[in-house]
């Protein structure tokens, strides 16, 4: 899948070549960052809650049954978001992340018109998305491609849930 001109979307595990590392990497910001901006912040990896660990130290396992789209620019792994799988007619995106360097790229619009796609492709009929209120530049994006806030499905305050129909 291509979205942007320098962007390509693939799909993980089933691309060429080999991206593990930079998913990896990828979700180690994204984890490491999220818990710092909580107020939690940690050294490292081995610090991190276990099922965050588990998405970084074994991807394959931790989304087995979700599609996992990362972004290339070139050689560089540069973003990520996980679409869980189809539940009642709903999936979930999650984990959207881009390499602060490449941000204001057009990656993340890239990966989620991408989610969107595969959404419509495997029958979903709403996707949804919780993501953390002080991340307004992703809610704002978010709101520019048709997702508008809706009841909290997540006990954990602070956090903004959105959907919209594929």
């Amino acid at each position: 899948m291509a979205d942007h001109p320098e962007v390509a979307v693939v799909r993980w595990p089933d691309q060429t070549p080999p991206i593990g590392d930079g998913l990896a990497a990828l979700l180690t910001a994204y984890h490491l960052r999220t818990e710092a901006e909580k107020g939690a912040p940690v050294a490292g990896v081995a610090e991190l809650p276990d099922r965050y660990r588990a998405e970084i130290t074994d991807p394959r396992t931790a989304f087995a049954g979700d599609v996992v789209l990362v972004a290339r620019q070139g050689d560089a792994t540069v973003g990520c978001l996980v679409v869980t799988s189809l539940a009642h007619g709903q999936s979930e995106i999650k984990r959207l992340w881009t390499d602060p360097e490449f941000r204001g790229r057009g990656i993340a619009s890239a990966l989620l018109r991408a989610a969107l796609t595969h959404a419509a492709e495997n029958g979903v009929d709403t996707i949804r998305l919780s993501v953390w209120e002080w991340r307004t530049g992703a809610i704002a994006l978010y709101e520019r491609l048709g997702f508008t806030v809706t009841r909290s499905w997540d006990e954990r305050g602070q956090l903004v849930c959105m959907q919209r129909a594929v």
